[in-house]
């Protein structure tokens, strides 16, 4: 009995303890409660803040600026890529109108293709410049590549209708510079483009040189001809060398079919000529359709 007794007290002893920290866990939570409710003003330095806020505040702003650049870049595109619809619809008129050439009318339609040219230029080419000046016109390359290939073939098939020789890069960069601000880089046309631009001359001169040989002009055929093959030969040299060559590659086997086409059409027009036999009681000995002598 007495055991159980001392075996008591030193257990509510041990108790004791512990309910005097529940009592003072309990107190510190009453008045943390308390804290809570009351709304203090906040005692935090607003310094710390402040510091943690303007990273955020500075990356936001990054973003804005660079969300404004691409927005205003998508629509410069876009606005590019009109100006080269227009340049490329305006070229292939003034292409058009250089396949009307015949004996008869020559100077008359090649003045009328020199003027329409002059106006794409003034117009669509000067619309097109004024859009890339101030920018870096190379990040927009693909946007007007079409166009400017465009232009330098209808281009470079007056020039060779007129005077029979190649407009080089050069002559067209020079027509150009005045359209450019002195105060900006110009817009000059690439190697690149120009290339491209003069593998596509090649299937407008097989048209003009078959046109040609129906019309009888057999010896303007034979200078096309001699002109294609010679693009032809210079451009093989350069095509494998090229770093964008897959459209290049394209454009080399269109190329040599139409010389193929130029030749075989000038050939067969010497085998007819040489095989027309003239009338009976005439006395014409020369093929008259297509102004090629009778061959013995």
């Amino acid at each position: 009995m007495l055991h159980n007794w001392a075996s008591l007290q030193r257990h509510i002893h041990l108790m004791a303890p512990k309910s005097h920290r529940i009592r003072q866990l309990a107190a510190a939570a009453a008045e943390s409660t308390m804290q809570g409710t009351s709304k203090k003003p906040r005692s935090i330095s607003t310094k710390a803040p402040a510091a943690a806020d303007t990273p955020s505040s500075s990356m936001k702003d990054s973003f804005s600026k660079y969300a404004e650049y691409l927005n205003q870049l998508n629509d410069k595109r876009e606005r590019v890529v009109k100006a080269s619809r227009d340049i490329t619809m305006n070229s292939k008129k003034v292409i058009f109108q250089v396949h009307r050439i015949s004996k008869n009318n020559k100077d008359e339609v090649l003045e009328k293709a020199e003027k329409d040219l002059s106006a794409v230029k003034d117009h669509y080419i000067a619309r097109l410049v004024n859009e890339l000046q101030g920018t870096d016109f190379w990040k927009l390359r693909r946007a007007y590549s079409p166009g400017i290939q465009e232009y330098v073939e209808a281009a470079t098939l007056c020039k060779f209708c007129t005077t029979g020789t190649l407009l080089n890069l050069d002559e067209i960069n020079a027509m150009l510079l005045p359209l450019s601000d002195p105060s900006r880089e110009p817009l000059q046309i690439n190697i690149l483009d120009y290339i491209l631009g003069l593998a596509d001359l090649t299937g407008e001169l097989m048209r003009l040189a078959i046109g040609r040989i129906s019309d009888g002009e057999l010896e303007y055929a034979e200078k096309i001809c001699r002109f294609v093959r010679e693009i032809y030969r210079e451009l093989t040299l350069v095509a494998p060398k090229m770093d964008d060559s897959s459209d290049m590659k394209t454009k080399m086997d269109v190329m040599l079919q139409s010389v193929m086409k130029i030749e075989n059409a000038c050939f067969s027009v010497h085998v007819r000529g040489s095989e027309y036999i003239p009338l009976i009681g005439s006395d014409d000995a020369s093929y008259t359709l297509l102004g090629v002598p009778n061959f013995e």
